[in-house]
């Protein structure tokens, strides 16, 4: 059997987490499950994760360039997204862009995210999909879904997008891509997924996995290994 991992959540770098995790609580409303050692975890109603991960050098995102690109954003849905918007900008959030449908905005840490209109969503927002920028997205995306286990659910040529059991990754086609230099601090990775596995055995086998689809090891240890996916975004297999 190929060996897979779970995607359990995306972790965003700030160096104020208690500030930054404020803000996306009292925007979506979900609510804090874990706050120790520079980590903070949100949990929307249906399960899903965002984190927010302490470093005392984050350099933020300089949208829609590729000096200092985005990286990582979150597509969310709410029903009125103009509300939403303007409830965010009071929060600390900068607005910049419109469309249609949607409205990407900053939050206070610097990254970009959408609020996407979504009718019938109810109180609480929720999160589409996590979005990681791609110089190849179709390419991500297989990548990204052989090692999940998730399945192709759109490839165009604006991006491409994987899901399985509620949760969706998408990837956003750059023509300029500039990849993160992990650990460079000149060169953010601005977020990265973690993906849990059973055991050490299976840490082995997936982390094995990784390196056979194209990933690169950056670091290990006995309950984790740290990779960079074949666009140079770092993620972690971990053992819980």
């Amino acid at each position: 059997m190929t060996a897979t991992g779970r995607l359990e959540l995306v972790a965003f770098d700030a160096t104020d987490i208690e500030g930054l995790a404020s803000f996306y609580a009292d925007l979506t409303g979900w609510e804090t499950v874990r706050n120790v050692g520079g980590w903070i975890t949100l949990r929307a109603d249906d399960g899903q994760e965002v984190a927010f991960q302490q470093v005392a050098e984050h350099n933020p995102p300089r949208w829609p360039g590729q000096e200092r690109p985005q990286q990582f954003h979150l597509d969310l849905l709410v029903d009125g997204h103009e509300e939403a918007a303007q409830r965010a900008v009071a929060l600390g959030a900068t607005r910049l862009a419109d469309g249609a449908t949607w409205i990407t905005l900053a939050d206070p840490a610097g990254h970009p995210f959408d609020l996407c209109q979504r009718d019938g969503v109810g109180p609480q927002m929720q999160l589409f999909a996590v979005t990681i920028d791609a110089p190849d997205a179709s390419a991500l995306a297989r990548f990204y879904g052989s090692l999940l286990g998730m399945e192709l659910a759109y490839d165009g040529p604006e991006g491409a997008l994987i899901s399985e059991g509620g949760k969706s990754l998408m990837f956003q086609q750059v023509s300029d891509y500039t990849p993160p230099r992990w650990p460079d601090p000149a060169h953010p990775q601005q977020a990265h997924l973690d993906i849990i596995v059973d055991d050490a055995d299976h840490l082995k086998a997936v982390g094995a996995r990784a390196e056979e689809l194209g990933a690169t090891r950056l670091a290990g240890g006995t309950s984790w290994i740290t990779l960079a996916d074949p666009a140079g975004h770092p993620f972690d297999l971990s053992v819980p």
